[in-house]
């Protein structure tokens, strides 16, 4: 594959892939007949499209630099992509898609419903009387999500809302080794920066982790034969933030039904800092706690307190430290007690008011281009060593 076009290129490169994007995606999907993931989609139009995107090959000799060294070879990506999702058709038809169970959900459902557990190395699934639990663990790394965690994540929260033995999900983190918090519980701390630094995660991690599993959260699972907000399998999710949600861990919480939050737990969004988009927080923060709060958090890296009476508009109940385990069971009570069998119709009439799947087709659009820049542009190498002291962290 020839090196990637100086900047100055980049407006032409995006508007022949624009104009060609629909015409790709058409054939990977057989004219949208069939479902392909992101990351197989880039793969096979690579494959068809030399000339357009990175191929396997460029990707894994691009893989091992540290971000910095990077080319920016995936840059390309982020254009297509952000060309099908602009698309009302297309970019449909992939969030349908990515709605769709993973590949690798179906085997481990079978699993847990035999065991009742499931240890999938970035999360845990359990389950505890009418609820699943579904435990984020990465704990070196305060429960950062990084490419260990993508996939395992998107699959508990399958195994979680497939489950049929339980009527109500419950998200938490688990507890983590760091020296600072051993032993304590922490819902997360966001991207790992310094996997990002060293450039162990690619720019596709980005587009699968909002258009899966974060998606799923907040509009459970499709049916392959129905639109997503015409039917499919979801079950309300109860969040409890411990210690603290950050970056995209906060981005996760704008997703769940009822949240129940430590008296000193915080949430942040220091995508500044980062020099990173922070996934739909810019499409989902502003409904909770306005447009002005909302813009100080993500450029001015606002700190919410979560007993402060911002974080309040985001988290339904406050718990007391040491209390959380019987305030999530006291909330599965509550939640489940006269039943749930209205529980997703009145998720999607939520939803279709606050956030019809047109509108996140949308902003996914805008994500897409603007997160590949972002990801490559040397004023996130710059922030993460200015900010994190990236340069000396262990991988």
């Amino acid at each position: 594959m020839p090196p990637p076009p100086p900047e100055s290129d980049r407006t032409a490169r995006e508007n022949h892939l624009r104009q060609r994007a629909i015409e790709i995606y058409d054939r990977v999907t057989e004219s949208q007949s069939r479902f392909v993931r992101v990351d197989e989609l880039c793969r096979r139009a690579a494959a068809a499209f030399p000339d357009l995107l990175p191929s396997d090959a460029a990707l894994a000799e691009e893989a091992p630099r540290l971000q910095k060294d990077k080319r920016g070879l995936e840059i390309d990506q982020g254009l297509f992509l952000s060309a099908v999702l602009a698309d009302p058709a297309a970019g449909g038809h992939l969030c349908h898609a990515m709605l769709l169970p993973h590949p690798h959900s179906q085997a481990r459902l079978a699993e847990f419903e035999q065991r009742g557990s499931l240890d999938l190395g970035g999360a845990r699934v359990h389950r505890e009387g009418s609820a699943v639990v579904v435990t984020m663990t990465n704990p070196r790394f305060l429960n950062a999500e990084d490419e260990s965690t993508l996939e395992p994540l998107e699959v508990a929260i399958d195994i979680a809302t497939l489950d049929r033995q339980s009527e109500i999900c419950v998200l938490r983190g688990g507890e983590v080794t760091h020296t600072r918090h051993a032993g304590k519980r922490l819902f997360g701390a966001g991207i790992n920066l310094t996997h990002l630094y060293q450039g162990k995660i690619r720019y596709l991690w980005y587009i699968l982790r909002d258009l899966g599993l974060v998606n799923k959260l907040y509009r459970g699972l499709a049916r392959p034969e129905v639109a997503p907000e015409v039917d499919g399998v979801e079950k309300l999710w109860i969040g409890a933030i411990e210690g603290f949600a950050i970056g995209g861990h906060c981005q996760t919480v704008l997703t769940l039904d009822y949240v129940l939050a430590a008296q000193d737990a915080y949430m942040t969004l220091p995508a500044r800092k980062e020099g990173i988009i922070p996934g739909a927080a810019n499409l989902r923060l502003e409904r909770y706690v306005g447009s002005r709060i909302a813009r100080e958090a993500v450029l001015a890296e606002l700190r919410i307190d979560c007993a402060s009476p911002e974080g309040r508009l985001i988290c339904d109940e406050i718990v007391p430290a040491g209390a959380m385990d019987a305030a999530v069971s006291r909330t599965v009570a509550k939640l489940t007690g006269a039943g749930v069998v209205s529980a997703a119709g009145n998720r999607r009439a939520f939803r279709i008011v606050e956030e019809p799947l047109d509108s996140f087709r949308r902003y996914m659009s805008v994500y897409a281009r603007e997160q590949a820049h972002c990801h490559f542009s040397p004023a996130l190498i710059a922030n993460l060593e200015r900010n994190w002291n990236a340069a000396s962290r262990r991988a």
